[in-house]
């Protein structure tokens, strides 16, 4: 079974950073594209960028330059630095491989507030 455990989100000012993290279990880790996603109340799960096996990442345009995706396969753990937050990336995040995507983990709570 796979397991997806979300890290690092909390309470945030406006320009301020935070780093997410995401523990992935029952897989082998390396061998899979890890995507990032995050979900506001009434509203579909928005993927936000992935990055390859071999560490290559991809963005989608809502990222706009800010986040930034990594990852460590020797601990199968997936980043998400993520600059400049503003209050409209407030929201709950979550990771997930991307092709065939599995049970939704918690997630967990960004918020950008002053």
């Amino acid at each position: 079974q796979v397991q997806l455990v979300e890290s690092g989100g909390g309470l945030v000012l406006p320009g301020g950073s935070l780093r997410l993290s995401c523990g992935v279990s029952g897989i082998t880790f390396s061998g899979y594209i890890i995507g990032w996603y995050r979900q506001v109340p009434g509203k579909q799960h928005e993927l936000l960028g992935s990055i390859s096996p071999g560490g290559t990442p991809a963005y989608e345009d809502s990222v706009k330059g800010r986040f930034t995706i990594s990852r460590d396969n020797a601990k199968s753990t997936v980043y998400l630095q993520m600059n400049n937050l503003k209050p409209e990336d407030t929201a709950v995040y979550y990771c997930n491989t991307k092709i065939v995507r599995r049970s939704w983990g918690r997630g967990t709570q960004v918020t950008v507030s002053s």
